[in-house]
């Protein structure tokens, strides 16, 4: 409309401009609240960024959304997200959850079309994003494609072993972990079942005879498998996290038993409050009309589960169809892969924020080192323009960082002006 009927009139465009920013980084429209562990570091900002990587994730994944779209149409809503994107203060959100996105899509394989990927990434740098955030997202893609001949040398390296069950069983990820979200807790957060564990000095044999030096560092949280689950109506392959299949594998063999919730705690040692979660997926999956496990806790809560609730296996489990249960079939109940243990959220906020003070701290010893005497609203100023396309810092974020850098001697205030600031060589 502005185009064709205003001629791109310029008094237009930056109303429409500043309208958009207003509407996009509203925060009583679209709210975020970053609570962080860090004391008095809370702050309220606008949700937008989470859900238009909310979005993108639709358009990229195998979604029945994205499935009825064409190549060109996908591009087209990709690139309106890009668009609206550059109204957003708080990219560096953006940033995080789209990546949250792209390591579930990769990990879990339903990632619609790599080349896709490849071109999301290729856009979102066109439009100014951080060069270490394109740099590992293009690492995660990299690492997947790499990973294809690893595992192909690995399913052979097995085969001629005399594993060739277990080569045609297993897919290996090993991931950068400078460019992967990790959790602080990978290590030791669950007890993983035999025939997995009987595996994992196989692998770690081959990736060192391929590269010396080098660790691995297993996080079963990341993992995923397919398990076959027998019923009285038949057999059905199940796709589940590995805490699920941790869970289930405790009925292996005492199929009819019922176990306690202590019980399972002690024989999976994933952490209470993932246990819970866990057991709730497989107690309640919205999208199954058949449970797969029972309990005798009426609530369905994990609130009011106790160390002597019971658990146990749904002998009438069956994929419906039609109304009718189903001999075979197969089902996914996944839902959203946990990247990290519990608190996750505290710990990426506390990483947003961190970062943010880097960023503004490096930004400001910019600044100084080529300006050497600045009053305290030109640096001000000059930090907006610097850091805008990124994220907006407070008035109270640029004041603890320049406090920072003072008491690290970075910069100093002038003995005779208080507002005014110089660099120290």
């Amino acid at each position: 409309m502005i185009k064709d009927a205003f001629e791109d009139d310029p008094r237009f465009l930056t109303t429409r401009d500043k309208a958009f920013q207003e509407v996009v980084n509203d925060t009583s429209i679209f709210k975020l609240e970053l609570v962080s562990s860090r004391k008095a570091r809370g702050s309220i900002e606008s949700r937008c960024p989470e859900l238009l990587a909310n979005f993108c994730d639709m358009m990229l994944r195998k979604s029945s959304v994205a499935k009825k779209l064409t190549s060109e149409e996908i591009e087209e809503k990709l690139n309106s997200v890009l668009r609206v994107l550059k109204y957003v203060q708080n990219r560096d959100v953006f940033m995080r959850c789209h990546k949250h996105h792209l390591t579930r899509r990769l990990i879990l394989e339903n990632s619609a079309d790599q080349e896709k990927e490849e071109w999301m990434v290729g856009r979102l740098r066109e439009h100014g994003m951080p060069a270490d955030h394109i740099g590992k997202l293009q690492k995660m893609l990299q690492d997947i494609e790499i990973n294809k001949d690893l595992n192909r040398d690995f399913k052979r390296s097995l085969g001629s072993n005399n594993n060739k069950n277990i080569s045609e069983t297993i897919n290996v990820k090993i991931l950068n972990s400078g460019a992967w979200d990790r959790s602080p807790d990978d290590k030791g957060i669950v007890t993983l079942p035999r025939e997995i564990e009987e595996i994992i000095p196989e692998v770690d044999s081959f990736y060192k005879e391929k590269h010396s030096g080098r660790k691995l560092q297993w996080c079963p949280h990341l993992s995923h498998a397919t398990i076959t689950f027998g019923t009285n109506h038949g057999q059905y392959d199940l796709d589940v996290t590995t805490f699920q299949m941790t869970v289930l594998f405790c009925w292996n063999d005492r199929a009819d038993e019922k176990i306690s919730l202590a019980s399972l705690k002690l024989a999976t040692e994933i952490p209470e409050v993932e246990l819970n979660k866990t057991l709730l997926s497989l107690i309640a999956f919205p999208k199954s009309k058949q449970q797969i496990l029972l309990c005798d806790c009426p609530s369905m809560n994990p609130k009011d589960f106790t160390e002597s609730t019971l658990f146990w296996i749904n002998k009438e489990f069956a994929i419906i169809k039609g109304s009718k249960p189903q001999k075979h079939g197969r089902m996914s109940v996944i839902g959203r892969l946990p990247l990290t243990i519990e608190q996750l959220n505290r710990r990426e906020h506390d990483d947003i924020i961190a970062l943010r003070e880097l960023r503004t701290q490096e930004a400001i010893v910019k600044i100084m080192k080529t300006r050497k005497t600045m009053t305290s609203a030109q640096l001000e100023t000059e930090l907006v323009e610097i850091l805008k396309p990124l994220f907006l810092p407070s008035k109270r974020l640029v004041k603890e960082q320049i406090e920072w850098l003072i008491e690290q001697r970075y910069i100093r205030r002038k003995t005779d002006q208080i507002n005014e600031f110089e660099y120290v060589s």
